[in-house]
């Protein structure tokens, strides 16, 4: 493998302490970076790369998407969640052919590779597919192929028991670097029973699960009119959080005080969206309280998959820059 120096970088590190390197230097050695700062004197590169108004910085990774979804991008804007939901998405979705997620998914793929990220974790279908666009684009992926637990005709695959299957054949794939999860779709569309099910599937494989959770506050009150708990509350009390392999809880937009202290104290992942709420107009609580309560918060851009945006500095500035965002 080649030797590529790049020259002349602001080089940000994210570490605790903030480490920024300016007018620093990076040496990449059989696809690993081996130096930063100063290069050996001795060093005899393949490659030189003036980096010069540029930054380097770890690669992004977008927490809770579907990826497929290009293929649906700019569908029904004008309406509300639960309209462009169960009006509009839940009929296109039922069209879908393996060969259509494959597609969604590569675009998606080049995408998120253009705008710096990395890694993805995905909720969506025909996750064999996705897996194959993460194969061949050499991003890191965590799948989760969505089952809904609720009959034969709504499942969109082999519903859990050929999950289970698809699972022992995909995780650890890719030299490593494909992961599975568990994905029932929410504690609003699958039974209880059924989620605790998976969490049983998820105790004897080691798994563990990413699923949708208190997107709004009409969920909140219909789990309350259901089951006397919030949806946090259920599904904590039905064992979703002590999956063995974690638990990825997308949106927990509605929650209180008492939900925030379960999930910092369960360890949940949860990924917040802040394109999707503001596309659908959702209401969203700001950050701080639940940052300050221990949450281990983390973004990603669900379904709303609009295209990663890049911004052109002027040439005056020295550089093109680049922002992400679907």
């Amino acid at each position: 493998m080649p030797t590529i120096h790049i020259k002349h970088l602001e080089i940000v590190t994210l570490d605790d302490a903030g480490t920024i390197h300016h007018d620093a230097d990076l040496v990449i050695t059989d696809s690993k970076i081996t130096h930063i700062g100063s290069p050996p004197a001795d060093l005899r590169a393949d490659e030189v790369i003036d980096g010069n108004g540029r930054a380097a910085m770890p690669g992004f990774f977008n927490a809770h998407c579907h990826s497929p979804m290009t293929f649906e991008r700019g569908w029904a804007e004008d309406l509300p969640f639960p309209r462009w939901l169960n009006e509009k998405i839940w009929v296109a979705e039922s069209a879908l052919t393996p060969d259509d997620v494959h597609w969604g998914a590569a675009l998606a793929a080049c995408e998120m590779i253009r705008s710096g990220t990395v890694g993805f974790n995905d909720h969506y279908f025909y996750m064999d597919r996705v897996a194959e666009v993460a194969t061949r684009s050499g991003m890191k992926a965590a799948l989760a192929w969505c089952v809904f637990g609720i009959g034969a005709q709504a499942e969109v695959g082999p519903g859990l028991a050929g999950t289970v299957d698809w699972i022992k054949a995909t995780h650890g794939s890719s030299e490593g670097r494909i992961r599975t999860f568990l994905g029932p779709h929410s504690p609003y569309i699958c039974p209880p029973e059924f989620l605790e099910q998976v969490v049983e599937v998820a105790q004897q494989t080691g798994q563990g699960i990413h699923l949708h959770l208190a997107e709004s506050a009409e969920q909140v009150e219909q789990s309350i009119q259901r089951h006397g708990l919030t949806p946090v509350q259920q599904v904590a009390r039905l064992g979703v959080f002590d999956a063995p392999g974690g638990c990825v809880a997308a949106h927990a937009l509605s929650i209180d005080d008492e939900d925030t202290a379960l999930l910092a104290e369960k360890g949940v992942h949860v990924a917040h969206c802040p394109i999707t709420y503001m596309k659908l107009a959702m209401p969203f609580p700001p950050l701080t309280d639940r940052l300050a309560a221990g949450v281990k918060v983390c973004l990603g851009t669900a379904g709303q998959q609009f295209r990663y945006g890049y911004v052109r500095h002027h040439p005056a500035n020295g550089a093109d820059g680049q922002v992400s965002g679907k």
